[in-house]
């Protein structure tokens, strides 16, 4: 009696399903991470100067509205696939600030971790 492949194959399979499960996603940060001190501190009369020294260079400075600076934020956690998004805008008239638009609630470093979060 010969013995089939099949033992050998099916055993690979299983041996590659289980270890499917184990691989390691990164975390991906991406874009301008701001505390709430940061966008308090904004206020409209600044300049584009004091803008951009206080919270760094824009993440979107569109080249068809130069009077709009973006400051966006994308956290995706690897292990559970959540998306945490941010955005921040300044609106600028004669290189002076005129309008924010902030972002509901307050921007959480999903970094850290809490103990609520455990």
């Amino acid at each position: 009696m010969k013995l089939s492949p099949r033992p050998p194959a099916l055993a690979a399979l299983i041996a590659c399903a289980a270890l499917g499960g184990c691989v390691y996603r990164i975390n991906i940060p991406q874009g301008n991470f701001l505390e709430n001190k940061q966008i308090d501190q904004v206020a409209v009369g600044m300049t584009r100067s004091q803008v951009r020294f206080l919270l760094g260079t824009p993440m979107l400075a569109d080249a068809f509205h130069p009077d709009r600076w973006d400051y966006l934020y994308y956290y995706k956690t690897g292990k559970t696939q959540v998306v945490e998004q941010h955005e921040f805008v300044v609106f600028f008239a004669d290189d002076k600030v005129t309008r924010l638009e902030k972002p509901q609630g307050s921007w959480k470093d999903p970094k850290v971790v809490t103990s609520t979060s455990l």
